[in-house]
C-alpha cells in the first residue's frame, strides 16, 4: 500500500480495529483534542505511529532513530491503519508523532485546497490543522505521483516533460486507476494545464501491476506511478517532468502534537528531513518489499551510514 491508499482508505476505516488504549471517545476530527498549545516537552518519551503501508513504517522507524540518537525515548507502533485511526490517536494522547504526506494530509483536512508547491503547501497545512497538532519542517524526500513512460516512447516521442505530450496528441494512451480520469492530477489536469488531448484512458489499478505490466507490454504509452516505486529505477521508466506544477508536492513531513514539539524533536527530525532523499526512500522500500528486510533493522542501517546516530 502506497500513500495515496492511505488517502482512500478513510473510506474503509470502519474494518479497521480502533487502537485499544485510545480512552479520549474522539472518533473524528470534530471531536476534542487532548493536545495544548505553547512549549511542548519530549522529556517523559515519545510514541511513534505508523500507517499500514511499508515506507510509512519505514519513516517511523528513522523517526526513532534520530530521536533515540538525540536522547529521546521512543516507542513505535506500526501499521495502525488510515487517518482516521491515526489523527483522532495523536490527538487524544495515544501516539505523539506521525510520519506524513503534505499533498494527502492537506486533502485529507481541505478537500478544496488548490496549493501545489511545497511552501505553499506548508502554509496550508498550518492553517488547516486542528488545534493541538503541527507540522515540522518538511523534508527532501518525496512521495508524489508522477506520469512514466519507457525508454523506447521517450525516445520514439522525444519526452521529457508532461509538456512534451501536447506534441503528440490523439496518440498516447494513459494508464491508472479509474479515478484519475476525472481527477486533476489526471486526465482533467492534463487537458487544462498542458493542452494534452489523449488517445485513450485506461482504467487500470493505482501504481499496481496492472498498469505496470500495460506499460511493459506497450498496451499503455504512459503509467501513473509514484515517486518511490523500486520499479522505476529497476524497469528504466522515465518520469516525465511537471514544469507547470501540475502535482502537488508530496514531500515527507512530521506530524506532531503541541506536547511533545520541543528543540531536541524539532532539531533531529530536521536532520533527517535534510538527509534523506527520495532516491534514499525508494531504496529503503526496495530492501523491505523485495529483499524481505525488517524495516526497523533498514531504517536503523540507513541511519547509521549516515551519521545520524552517531554521538
Amino acid at each position: 500500500m502506497n500513500r495515496r491508499a492511505l488517502l482512500g482508505g478513510m473510506l474503509a476505516a470502519a474494518s479497521v480495529p480502533a487502537l485499544a488504549a485510545c480512552s479520549s471517545g474522539i472518533t473524528s476530527l470534530d471531536g476534542g483534542g487532548g493536545g495544548t498549545a505553547g512549549g511542548g516537552s519530549s522529556s517523559g518519551g515519545l510514541v511513534i505511529g505508523t500507517a499500514n503501508f511499508t515506507e510509512n513504517q519505514i519513516l517511523g522507524y528513522l523517526y526513532a532513530a534520530v530521536l533515540g540518537a538525540a536522547g529521546v525515548k521512543t516507542t513505535v507502533r506500526p501499521n495502525l491503519g488510515t487517518r482516521e485511526i491515526l489523527i483522532p490517536a495523536l490527538r487524544g494522547g495515544d501516539i505523539d508523532l506521525l510520519p506524513e504526506y503534505q499533498g494527502s494530509l492537506l486533502l485529507y483536512l481541505d478537500k478544496k485546497s488548490t496549493a501545489s508547491e511545497a511552501g505553499e503547501m506548508q502554509n496550508a497545512l498550518t492553517l488547516a490543522l486542528p488545534a493541538g497538532l503541527q507540522v515540522l519542517p518538511y523534508g527532501v524526500a518525496e512521495d508524489a505521483d508522477t506520469f512514466a513512460v519507457t525508454r523506447e516512447t521517450a525516445a520514439k516521442y522525444g519526452l521529457k516533460s508532461l509538456a512534451d505530450l501536447a506534441k503528440h496528441n490523439g496518440k498516447l494512451v494513459l494508464g491508472a486507476a479509474a479515478e484519475m480520469k476525472t481527477r486533476q492530477v489526471g486526465v482533467v489536469g492534463l487537458k487544462d494545464v498542458y493542452g494534452v488531448e489523449l488517445k485513450e484512458f485506461k482504467s487500470l489499478d493505482s501504481d499496481g501491476p496492472l498498469v505496470k505490466g500495460a506499460l511493459k507490454k506497450g498496451d499503455i504509452d504512459i503509467a501513473n506511478l509514484f515517486t518511490t516505486d523500486t520499479d522505476i529505477a529497476s524497469e528504466g521508466w522515465v518520469p516525465l517532468s511537471d514544469p507547470k506544477h501540475l502535482i502537488p508536492a508530496q514531500r515527507v513531513v512530521p506530524l506532531i502534537a503541541d506536547r511533545k514539539a520541543d528543540s531536541t524533536v524539532r532539531k533531529a527530525l530536521a536532520r533527517l528531513g535534510n538527509t534523506l532523499t527520495t532516491k534514499d526512500l525508494t531504496a529503503l522500500n526496495s530492501k523491505v518489499d523485495k529483499d524481505k528486510k525488517d524495516p526497523d533493522d533498514v531504517a536503523n542501517e540507513w541511519a547509521k551510514a549516515h551519521g545520524l546516530t552517531k554521538k
